[in-house]
């Protein structure tokens, strides 16, 4: 029978000192007796080494098990995790086992991953740049950016324009986000999508969210305070936009309360901390019952976007994926000797088995490194670079 042998993790990145957002990735090793290697990934964000250790604790369940027994080692995992429906670092450490896992399903099976999951329904699938305004303030700066992403074939763009304001947002910074929306709407024919990285209070989003509302945008994303369910309402009432959320929510249970108060138009359920592959397709699932679309969250790494694009092909309530690929590091970029591709906005998955990928086991050794990532009091990790001005 087939078990689990080996595990191995590995915190990858540069120099630890001036690592640029998302630059830091946590990837998964799991070697079988019989000679299968699957791979996972976990978040970082100001959180590597709890979620480094986290994956410990989950490897000694894992350990000897049968990686193709997906459901009943994520079962005993739950048994034991106390704490696993309310705590990120233990769904992020259980999501790169389980990603791991269907890579090795995979390719014991000689199947791509959807297959598995019920084959695909479509063939390449639409994506969003983000990551690409990095040092962008004024308008000007926003659309020489955004004109570079357009020609690259991109259909679509996600964007942060509030700069340093928190909980609440002044004149100014009201202002100067009205202008950059009115100027890439007019001079692009990009889809708009605003990314309020959930950090104002429910005033002062629903200001903006007036002001913005105008220019159509395809979704708002995460307005207002993720743990305020009455700010987001409050929101919801008074502002004509969609709403888009889900990358901080932790499995498809706590998706319920969005979607039965009808607070929510998308979903983005992250693969690498909603459980995995089944927990995010679930999550699909039950969105798809309330009408509600699903753009999948994908912000770190190459082995969390192939296997995030086994879902895309694969649910019915698809609506766009979020890509970083022209902003990741060198290093980032040639993580994979093959997989999937972009061209012109468009994703294109392998149909190899597993995760379709095959990794540079170099960029495994030379990128190495130990610790937590960069901090900046000045510049939380969560925004792109040289934005929070």
């Amino acid at each position: 029978m087939t078990k689990i042998k080996n595990i191995e993790i590995f915190e990858l990145g540069e120099n630890i000192t001036n690592t640029p957002w998302s630059s830091t990735i946590l990837i998964l090793r799991l070697t079988t007796n019989d000679g299968y290697v699957g791979y996972g990934e976990a978040p970082t964000t100001l959180m590597t080494l709890p979620v480094y250790e986290e994956m410990r604790e989950v490897a000694r369940i894992f350990e000897g098990k049968d990686p193709t027994e997906i459901s009943r080692n994520i079962r005993e995992f739950y048994k034991h995790s106390f704490y696993l429906p309310v705590s990120m670092e233990s769904t992020s450490a259980l999501s790169a086992f389980e990603i791991a896992s269907w890579d090795i399903t995979g390719k014991i099976f000689g199947s791509p991953v959807y297959k598995l999951l019920g084959g695909n329904i479509r063939e390449s699938v639409k994506a969003y740049a983000n990551g690409w305004y990095s040092d962008c303030i004024r308008p000007d700066e926003f659309l020489k950016k955004a004109k570079e992403i357009e020609k690259l074939g991109y259909k679509a763009i996600k964007f942060d324009p509030f700069g340093n304001q928190y909980d609440t947002i002044d004149e100014e910074h009201l202002k100067n986000a009205d202008e950059i929306l009115s100027l890439l709407k007019s001079e692009t024919k990009l889809d708009l999508l605003i990314e309020y990285h959930g950090r104002f209070n429910a005033n002062s989003a629903i200001k903006a969210g007036k002001l913005l509302q105008k220019y159509d945008p395809l979704f708002m994303e995460e307005p207002v305070h993720p743990d305020s369910i009455e700010s987001l309402m409050k929101f919801r009432k008074n502002v004509n936009a969609r709403i888009a959320l889900g990358e901080r929510v932790l499995n498809k249970n706590l998706f319920l309360p969005y979607l039965k108060n009808d607070l929510v138009d998308v979903i983005q359920p992250d693969v690498t901390n909603v459980g995995g592959i089944l927990e995010a397709k679930y999550s699909a699932v039950l969105a798809e019952t309330f009408g509600v679309d699903v753009a999948y969250h994908n912000a770190f790494g190459p082995v969390q976007t192939a296997a995030t694009l086994q879902l895309d092909v694969n649910i019915q309530n698809f609506l766009i994926q979020e890509s970083f690929e022209n902003s990741w590091p060198e290093w980032k970029i040639k993580f994979l000797k093959s997989g999937y591709e972009i061209e012109n906005g468009y994703y294109k998955l392998s149909t190899k088995p597993g995760l379709g990928i095959e990794v540079n086991e170099k960029i495994l050794e030379d990128f190495k490194i130990q610790g937590m990532e960069y901090f900046d009091e000045n510049e939380p990790p969560w925004v792109v670079k040289g934005t929070f001005r």
